[in-house]
């Protein structure tokens, strides 16, 4: 049901407008009120066994580039599917995420002058192997204009990440990594892998093995651009440490990288020697965030700044993207200004309000305005701060009341939860949407409303950070479905609905 939009002048009717709308929706219920969605069985409970369709690569022309299919990492297309493959418990899931929010949080304290900064000068200590060859770059290239990639969601990263399959390397080798729009640097585990490295299912880059690889100097700028740098013989040295204690070290290198059908030369990324971590059997991690040695940064000129992504509902029987490049956008993207001055690295937004049933709640903007908020694809649940989150919950508890609903006992970081045993067919929801500045509103849909641990303990996928002054994170789980446009030349981040 449409919204009214009432201007002064017309009071009289606007009036007797609501009215009639107000009836109406006392008429339709639960069913068919825009006051909800519906949850498809499927949603809730994935239907396992499932065969995997025949791969579908679309070419969509110059503009769009080419479209992979995108599929859960657990499910029948997954690219890291394999009897070794195990999934982590959602109690797992969960506690690696609150793991993950409070390094943003420190990060974002980090960074934007809360505390003092604490950025680690310090050489990196790595002892390498065979040195790696420094083959002389090839140059560079025409482009074309964008490039799409498969992703799929990785529970086994331990966060509920997605996943991408990239070329690395002249001749290219095919390696599924991990998309962060919360990370800068794209590493992948390298032979020789002097320390350890973690099992991953593809085998490990070879530097050996590709024409066009070359070792980056101690003295050049782009060794500058790392957050934490040192130098052995001549070349420089990364590290990264996540933070769940996940970490990788290495060379800072430079290789072609292939996206689709898509070329990127001279693309610096972590060859790493010394992994360790929650990356599941994933070969690495793409940086997508707004620091120099992100991919978004680096092919600038290519792509100006654009990707997007849709993440799918359900682990099997949808698909979903990573695009880059000016084609990435979709026409009915609802924007929203990306706050660059906020801070590095992250994609900070402004959140004004919060709908439960269509109806705002009696949240002030300033709760948002002061903690501050950020769009983020690694972390899986929303976090708000706690003035946001306990109207949110409360008015949720009520709409779910209202539907007939028992409620269940609290789930690790989730506390809003309810026991949906012997429901079938689809199962109606309280709406919930996000506003942003500028008017955009994220209509969360049914699949990224609830976190369902189990049938009998479905729970609102939102939760409380600890203070009001932690800044908010729109995970992934409500960003389902929704093409998320991030455009660093506009400074906006958009939310197409029904993207996939």
């Amino acid at each position: 049901m449409a919204a009214a939009s009432c201007r002064p002048s017309h009071g009289s009717f606007c009036l007797l407008l609501l009215l009639v709308l107000v009836a109406a929706a006392a008429d339709v219920g639960a069913a068919g009120s825009s006051s909800h969605v519906q949850l498809s069985e499927e949603s809730l409970l994935p239907a396992e066994g499932s065969s995997c369709p025949a791969p579908q690569e679309q070419q969509h022309g110059a503009v769009t580039g080419t479209r992979m299919p995108v599929v859960h990492q657990h499910g029948p297309c997954s690219p890291l599917a394999g009897k070794r493959g195990k999934a982590p418990s959602h109690t797992e899931i969960l506690a690696a995420d609150q793991r993950r929010v409070e390094y943003i949080h420190r990060r974002v304290s980090e960074t934007t002058g809360r505390v003092r900064p604490k950025r680690a000068a310090a050489p990196v200590h790595l002892q390498p192997g065979a040195p790696s060859k420094a083959a002389t770059p090839a140059s560079a290239s025409s482009y074309a204009k964008s490039a799409n990639l498969p992703a799929s969601s990785g529970r086994a990263l331990g966060t509920g990440n997605y996943v991408v399959t990239i070329g690395l390397g002249t001749p290219s080798e095919r390696f599924t990594v991990v998309f962060d729009t919360g990370s800068d640097t794209t590493w992948v585990q390298c032979q020789p892998c002097v320390a350890y490295c973690y099992r991953q299912k593809e085998p490990l880059f070879s530097p050996a093995k590709s024409s066009t690889y070359a070792n980056i100097s101690c003295s050049s700028s782009y060794c500058d651009d790392l957050y934490t740098s040192g130098c052995d013989g001549g070349h420089c040295l990364y590290a990264v440490q996540y933070g769940d204690g996940s970490l990788t070290v290495g060379f800072y290198a430079q290789d072609t990288l292939k996206l689709a059908y898509d070329v990127v030369k001279e693309f610096r990324f972590g060859c790493g020697e010394k992994n360790r971590g929650l990356f599941g059997r994933s070969a690495g991690l793409m940086g997508l965030g707004r620091g120099k040695t992100s991919l978004t940064v680096q092919a600038y000129a290519k792509y100006g700044g654009v990707f997007a992504y849709c993440l799918p509902a359900t682990p099997s029987g949808t698909t979903g993207f990573l695009d880059f490049g000016p084609g990435a956008p979709a026409a009915n993207a609802r924007l929203t200004p990306m706050l660059t001055d906020n801070g590095p690295t992250f994609y900070y937004v402004g959140v004004t309000g919060i709908k439960v049933g269509g109806h705002p709640l009696p949240i002030p903007e300033s709760v948002f305005s002061a903690a501050g908020a950020l769009v983020d694809s690694g972390t899986v649940i929303t976090r708000l701060p706690p003035s946001a989150y306990e109207p949110l919950s409360s008015a949720f508890a009520k709409g779910m009341d209202a539907l007939g609903y028992k409620k269940a006992p609290a789930f690790s970081i989730l506390d809003t939860c309810y026991d949906l045993t012997g429901y079938q067919g689809s199962i109606a929801l309280p709406a919930v949407s996000l506003v942003f500045k500028g008017g955009a509103c994220l209509d969360v849909d049914a699949s990224g409303i609830l976190y369902v641990a189990d049938v009998s303990q479905a729970c609102l996928a939102f939760a409380a950070n600890e203070d009001d002054a932690d800044a908010a994170i729109i995970g992934n789980t409500q960003q389902k479905t929704y093409g998320v446009l991030y455009d660093l030349g506009r400074k906006v981040v958009g939310f197409a609905p029904g993207a996939c």
